[in-house]
């Protein structure tokens, strides 16, 4: 048997975990979406409402102060509180779910790819602009599988995220913006600026299909190289999960369909320019999340419409592991 599957009481952690993330990030999106602060200002001996942008005070005039700006500033605190209060009050329960399901040890993150991870969802990106691919995803795949998916590497030094956004996005800095506020220490590496890199020596890849490459705002950051392979990650539907990271807390993952995912790491594994330290870990990690999907997850079926479906430089590894498997 591929997969372990979860005992009871580990598989009511996920679904607890689950849905106290969803009620904890729409409140934190409710307070993402409303401005940093808006103040009552004094200047040159007349009131203003101001909208302040961060903590350094700077801000811009709304009006001279009046009966409607003042309604304005009221319902403003009062949907700050309100969201604030929904936020807090999951965020205990949150933290509840975290710290059981670290005890039941279940499928975790390392704990440097939360923030990101959290980051991303506050700001409505992950599924609709980013997605998380390479060896992260397999969290979200254990879940999916309902199980322990045995033989499966799934330590990794680094997070991979795969630029995903299907039309070309408003002239903002998106992914740089994002990761500078989860640390501001992050740089490109400029031998390969697909990849930032914090003072803790995290690295973050950014890859992206051709497909999809035009669609990123040329000055965003890191600059992904557009690979073919990426287009096989866009194929099929998405597996979103809520997982934990070593350090407890909670992180939400979009991935790949997992049958293209490891028919990918296969491939992967097979190709003399990659890294020979990863290829054996390529192809294990796919062989085995492969396994798993024909074992426990007929939510994604490895049928006829399925094979056909295949890029032609997948058609072969796909044949060899069916043949193998029914040996």
């Amino acid at each position: 048997m591929r997969v372990l599957a979860f005992t009871d009481e580990q598989a009511r952690t996920l679904v607890n975990l689950g849905q106290r993330y969803e009620v904890w990030i729409a409140a934190e999106r409710a307070l993402a979406a409303l401005p940093y602060d808006l103040r009552r200002k004094e200047v040159g001996g007349r009131a203003y409402l101001y909208e302040i942008r961060d903590r350094s005070g700077l801000g811009k005039s709304l009006g001279p102060w009046s009966a409607e700006l003042e309604a304005q500033l009221t319902n403003y605190r009062a949907q700050k509180m309100e969201a604030k209060s929904r936020r807090d009050g999951a965020r205990a329960a949150l933290d509840e779910s975290g710290r059981l399901a670290r005890a039941l040890r279940l499928p975790m993150l390392a704990s440097a790819a939360g923030p990101i991870l959290r980051e991303a969802d506050r700001r409505a990106l992950l599924g609709s602009h980013l997605l998380v691919v390479g060896t992260n995803a397999m969290a979200a795949y254990a879940v999916e599988a309902g199980g322990f998916i045995r033989g499966a590497p799934d330590e990794t030094d680094d997070f991979d995220l795969a630029w995903s956004a299907r039309t070309p996005t408003p002239n903002e800095r998106i992914l740089w913006d994002m990761l500078k506020a989860v640390d501001d220490t992050y740089t490109i590496n400029l031998e390969r600026t697909f990849q930032a890199r914090n003072s803790k020596a995290y690295d973050v890849e950014i890859l992206v299909a051709p497909s999809r490459a035009g669609t990123m705002f040329r000055a965003d950051q890191p600059r992904p190289v557009p690979l073919l392979e990426q287009e096989w990650l866009l194929l099929g539907r998405t597996v979103d999960r809520v997982v934990i990271c070593r350090d407890g807390t909670p992180a939400r993952i979009v991935a790949p369909d997992p049958r293209y995912f490891a028919l990918q790491k296969m491939w992967l594994g097979r190709q003399p320019k990659r890294n020979a330290l990863k290829r054996p870990k390529d192809i294990k990690q796919g062989e085995a999340l492969l396994d798993a999907i024909g074992e426990a997850m007929p939510q994604f079926p490895l049928d006829a419409a399925f094979e056909a479906s295949l890029p032609p430089e997948l058609l072969p590894i796909y044949a060899q592991w069916r043949g193998q498997s029914a040996s």
